[in-house]
């Protein structure tokens, strides 16, 4: 079979499926695993490299009032693919490519191949397109043991967080400017990890609130992970922005409890390491948690004496 990713969350599904060798085509999202970036890609994105992050707020939306897409299809490379099954979204049409933007391209076609459209509003979907890739990649058997391999580890993590009551009151940033608030599956992994969202809910996308909304909730713990951004990213462009002096007082502030997260890792793409995005959080809440050594990585403090390229205290 010859598989063409448009999505980078079904990409690393495809990966931990075993299909490194099925797989001919990527968007240009798709980063991981490593072996992801050396695929041919046929996906490319119309916003401007280097567009600071209000720049491309008012991109998406002058983009999307006009109804146009924000990805550009290569027909041609799509076509020499020869691709039997070709895996897009139909959830965020900021993100990733969908449906739409491939219309086009498959006019070219003289065998139309299979498309595969995820659509996950929460958890529990992330978890069925997984089974889904694998029934549609003759994969089945290995996803279900991947899903095992997750059940387990979240699992073993409500255990231990039953015998704590306490729950942070948490806000979770998925942009900055403006501030937009992480929806869908995001809030269900704060409350599996032993937090409170104060803004989200589950199966509900992300929406823009006010630099005053965050005052107001006074959170405990503050995430500051946007879309698309590394967590070095994101905490730079944090300490860029300037607040009022009442941002100061919100407790998560005055406590240190700041944290830059590796959004692409472990919160924004709907695969498999949301597992260890939930650990990551758990370990944060929780600091006594014994959790994966991947997600214990995540969560260390930026200092200057240690680094890490997966999660920040800022």
């Amino acid at each position: 079979m010859r598989i063409v990713s448009l999505l980078p969350s079904a990409t690393e599904i495809l990966f931990a499926l075993g299909l490194d060798l099925e797989i001919v085509g990527v968007s240009h999202e798709c980063d991981f695993p490593p072996p992801a970036r050396t695929k041919p890609v046929v996906i490319h994105s119309r916003l401007p490299h280097g567009a600071s992050p209000a720049q491309i707020d008012a991109l998406v939306r002058e983009y999307v009032h006009r109804g146009e897409s924000l990805y550009a299809v290569d027909a041609e490379v799509l076509e020499a693919l020869a691709p039997d099954l070709i895996i897009t979204q139909d959830l965020c049409h900021v993100c990733a490519a969908s449906p739409d933007d491939l219309a086009t391209a498959l006019t070219r076609f003289d065998r139309r191949p299979e498309v595969l459209c995820l659509n996950p509003q929460d958890l529990g979907d992330v978890w069925r397109d997984i089974l889904w890739v694998g029934e549609e990649s003759c994969r089945g058997p290995r996803a279900e043991a991947l899903l095992e391999q997750i059940g387990k580890r979240l699992g073993a993590l409500e255990q231990q967080l039953e015998a704590s009551a306490d729950r942070p009151r948490v806000a979770f940033m998925e942009w900055l400017q403006p501030f937009y608030v992480g929806g869908h599956w995001v809030p269900e992994m704060i409350h599996l990890a032993g937090g409170k969202d104060v803004f989200g809910h589950a199966r509900t996308p992300s929406f823009r609130i006010a630099i005053e909304d965050v005052i107001d909730a006074v959170p405990q713990v503050l995430l500051i992970a946007p879309c698309g951004y590394a967590a070095e990213r994101a905490r730079d462009e944090y300490k860029s922005m300037s607040f009022p002096e009442p941002w100061h007082a919100i407790p998560a502030v005055r406590n240190g409890r700041v944290y830059a997260l590796e959004a692409n890792s472990y919160f924004s793409r709907p695969g498999p390491r949301l597992a260890t995005g939930i650990e990551a959080l758990a370990k944060l809440f929780h600091p006594t948690l014994e959790v994966s050594s991947e997600a214990g990585t995540a969560i260390l403090p930026i200092t200057a004496e240690t680094r890490s390229t997966r999660a920040a205290s800022i």
